[in-house]
């Protein structure tokens, strides 16, 4: 039987990645309370375009929508970057995760105001510096490892 040996730090990763069930916490909290405030009522996923153009709660309730929803989109290649590179550079890893998480909490407050250009400030940039760090390591990485393979 195989068994698979992580690095020591390899728990900072781990809890990168348990922060990331943290943040969906927050950001579902977030569009409960916002629907709420808007009466849209379940199953409707976003309140329709005339509503919202009209009221300001309802508008809210889409922008707190679309930030969890952005996010629940980029989840999955978020924590292949982060678990696979935090295999061979585990601090570099849950740094560059931590900024992810950081970034996306900063985003949804940004988005979550009713003003969806706020999500841009320094959100937007955080988390993409996240984001981007952990597509390029993980990509060098499985490079590296393809072209050892070859040679």
């Amino acid at each position: 039987m195989a068994s698979l040996v992580l690095p020591s730090n390899y728990a900072f990763v781990a809890l990168v990645a348990a922060g990331s069930m943290f943040l969906n916490v927050f950001q579902s909290f977030t569009v409960s309370k916002a629907r709420k405030a808007a009466g849209v009522k379940y199953p409707i996923y976003m309140a329709e375009n005339s509503v919202a153009e009209k009221d300001p709660k309802a508008y809210r309730f889409n922008c707190c929508q679309r930030a969890h929803a952005n996010t629940l989109e980029s989840v999955p290649t978020f924590l292949f970057g982060l678990l696979y590179s935090g295999l061979y550079h585990p601090r570099a890893s849950a740094i560059l995760g931590a900024f992810w998480l950081v970034g996306r909490v900063l985003f949804t407050i940004g988005y979550a105001s009713g003003q969806p250009n706020r999500r841009n400030s320094s959100g937007g940039v955080i988390h993409n510096i996240g984001y981007l760090g952990l597509m390029l390591l993980s990509t060098y990485i499985a490079g590296s490892k393809t072209l050892n393979l070859l040679l």
